[in-house]
């Protein structure tokens, strides 16, 4: 294929170019632009006119990328990006609404409490919750900014921490140690690893169940017993006094919450900082 052009190809071919090699095919890169099957061929055949080189291999079964369109495609990406966000910190207008998703516990005890000062200090910007049902749910929820709950790793997402997750024995103003324990099921350590690290005897006979964290520190600050209750998420309980700490060991874990994001998502330096803002008001709640 003879070269034909020098110089930049027009942005179009381009950004068709990319979805196509991002997507696998020219159906795909088709339906993300709105356009026909036909259309993008059409522009990617210019585009290797214009430079002279083959990027596709046309299969009965569909494309793939030659080792040049390999080559091409994530310099082509990075020029887009770069574009994208230099054009948005130049001209962009600073963003007007922040949408966050998380478990509706995590979203009360960790968002709902530092809003004051963050929409003090950013004044035109709107604050929105998604709550799910379960943390599972958090890989299919469209909102992009999330809180999540593990150990910091998640596929294709850039994640900074809230708080880590810390255990201590909380119960009542009224309860002391030597009452009913409330057992919570889960992943978090329970009383069985507390006794083991700590060498200290759990009192016996749980009366009380559940499944949730959120739960357990409920019934706690009813009286209903004593729990091994997360301190980020009993924040304000042990605020107000409806919880206090009880003078026993507390248990240190690996895991934490933490605000997380598409790794490919924070181009803008405004938007970046206005999470970063954010994150600064959640974690300094906790501090």
């Amino acid at each position: 294929m003879a070269k034909k052009k020098v110089g930049l190809p027009p942005l179009d071919w381009l950004r068709v170019f990319e979805a196509a090699g991002r997507l696998g095919g020219f159906s795909a890169a088709a339906r993300e632009f709105g356009l026909s099957q036909a259309a993008v061929s059409q522009r990617i055949g210019n585009l290797e006119t214009w430079l002279g080189r083959t990027l596709f291999v046309r299969e009965a079964r569909g494309v793939s990328l030659t080792i040049e369109g390999e080559s091409y495609l994530p310099l082509v990406q990075e020029s887009l990006i770069a574009l994208e966000r230099n054009t948005e910190d130049l001209f962009g207008k600073a963003p007007r609404e922040l949408r966050v998703a998380g478990m509706s516990s995590h979203l009360n005890a960790l968002v709902m409490k530092g809003m004051g000062g963050f929409l003090s200090d950013h004044p035109k910007v709107r604050v929105v919750t998604d709550s799910v049902a379960k943390r599972s749910a958090l890989d299919e929820e469209r909102t992009w900014l999330q809180i999540r709950y593990g150990r910091g790793s998640w596929p294709g997402r850039e994640a900074k921490l809230i708080a880590p997750e810390t255990l201590a024995v909380l119960a009542a103003p009224t309860v002391e140690w030597g009452a009913p324990v409330i057992d919570l099921r889960g992943e978090r350590p329970g009383w069985q690893e507390w006794a083991r690290r700590t060498g200290h005897l759990v009192p016996e006979g749980a009366r009380l169940s559940v499944d949730s964290m959120e739960h357990a520190l409920s019934c706690a600050a009813s009286g209903s017993g004593v729990v091994l209750g997360s301190l980020p998420l009993a924040h304000d309980d042990l605020a107000r006094g409806t919880l206090r700490k009880l003078d026993l060991p507390v248990l240190k874990t690996r895991d934490g919450y933490w605000l997380t994001w598409p790794d490919d998502r924070l181009h803008s330096k405004k938007q970046r900082k206005l999470v970063m803002d954010f994150h600064a008001a959640l974690s300094g709640l906790m501090s």
